[in-house]
């Protein structure tokens, strides 16, 4: 039996040594040391050995089995060890050569202006509200100071879905709508961002465009005044547009301010000295804004003698277009990768 279990023994790591690869060796950890293996046959046979001889038997083919062991373990590693070799020389890189230049990504104009016109605004301790895109007549239009048959709907009334619903063209019902929700009457200090849409199409106009507006609404004693707009204005033009611009208020007219004032910035092209895109004038008109009419206020739960407040707009488009020298405002929707990858940086401080 000795002899028997020398000769498996030889046998095995002369077959081990000379196995190629991992199937191999396995396919020989079976043979020899698996259940039905040649060594674990003796260790069944040993009901048939006397009690003198099982523990000498046991003994020796134990030893066996863990020279075996030792022996396969290290070819298996030797295997893996060059297979792993051999994968890294496929698939190394030469660091030396130049890399392909990667397409990057760069956000889009329109949200680089209103991610800085929020944290402005955000900043100066402004909420940021939505509102609904789909917005009733009463809305977008009557609780702003602007019945049915008003002149001022002639170029608004647009896009109707149906006598009473139409795709909103101002986000000034987002104002009307936040001041109806406000049971409380808490002071108001909110701007709302979002698309509108109106008939329009050229190279300075969109049937779809972007606008921001602001609302401050609180109690008279708080003296919220035409002074209060326009140092929020001149810091918002001043950072959104540019540190160095002049604000010029002109009187105007909207149905939902009064008084009400078109806000003008000295032309950034010329520096105010006259030019084409400002039509010799040095002037560009920005944004409107006003002090908030009372019929406004008082459709919409506030009374007029007790609370006052400002309220200003402009699209968002026509920032960018100032902001980045954009000529056509149809470039922002045309999704040209063209125009867009000229954007693939970071503004200026």
């Amino acid at each position: 039996m000795k002899e028997k279990i020398e000769q498996i023994k030889q046998k095995s790591m002369e077959e081990i040594k000379e196995s190629m690869d991992l199937k191999t060796l396995e396919d020989l950890k079976i043979k020899y040391l698996g259940k039905k293996g040649e060594l674990t046959a003796i260790l069944r046979g040993m009901k048939d050995l006397t009690s003198e001889e099982r523990p000498v038997v046991g003994n020796l083919v134990n030893q066996s089995k863990e020279t075996l062991e030792k022996i396969i373990s290290e070819k298996e590693a030797e295997f893996k060890r060059k297979e792993l070799n051999k994968k890294l020389e496929a698939e190394k890189i030469d660091i030396t050569l130049p890399s392909n230049k990667i397409k990057r990504g760069s956000i889009h104009p329109l949200n680089r202006v209103i991610e800085d016109m929020e944290d402005l605004f955000v900043s100066m301790g402004y909420d940021v509200v939505e509102g609904p895109e789909l917005e009733t007549d009463e809305y977008c239009f009557e609780r702003l100071n602007i019945p049915k048959g008003h002149p001022a709907r002639d170029m608004q009334d647009s896009f109707y879905i149906t006598d009473e619903y139409l795709l909103r063209t101002q986000t000034s019902s987002v104002q009307a709508r936040t001041m109806v929700a406000n049971t409380e009457k808490e002071p108001i200090r909110i701007i709302t961002v979002g698309k509108t849409y109106r008939r329009e199409d050229d190279a300075t106009h969109s049937h779809q465009f972007n606008q921001i507006e602001g609302l401050v609404i609180d109690k008279k004693e708080t003296n919220v005044s035409l002074a209060d707009l326009k140092g929020t204005l001149e810091i918002f033009v001043r950072k959104i547009i540019g540190a160095n611009l002049d604000l010029r208020f002109r009187p105007s007219y909207f149905p939902f301010t009064e008084p009400s004032y078109e806000v003008d910035v000295t032309c950034f092209k010329c520096g105010g000295k006259g030019c084409n895109l400002c039509k010799q004038t040095g002037w560009i008109e920005v944004l409107g804004s006003g002090i908030v009419h009372p019929n406004v206020l008082k459709m919409n739960g506030y009374d007029p003698e007790k609370f006052g407040g400002f309220a200003f707009g402009t699209g968002i488009d026509r920032l960018a277009m100032f902001r980045y020298g954009i000529t056509d405002m149809r470039y922002l929707y045309a999704n040209d990768v063209r125009f867009l990858n000229q954007f693939d940086r970071k503004d200026e401080e």
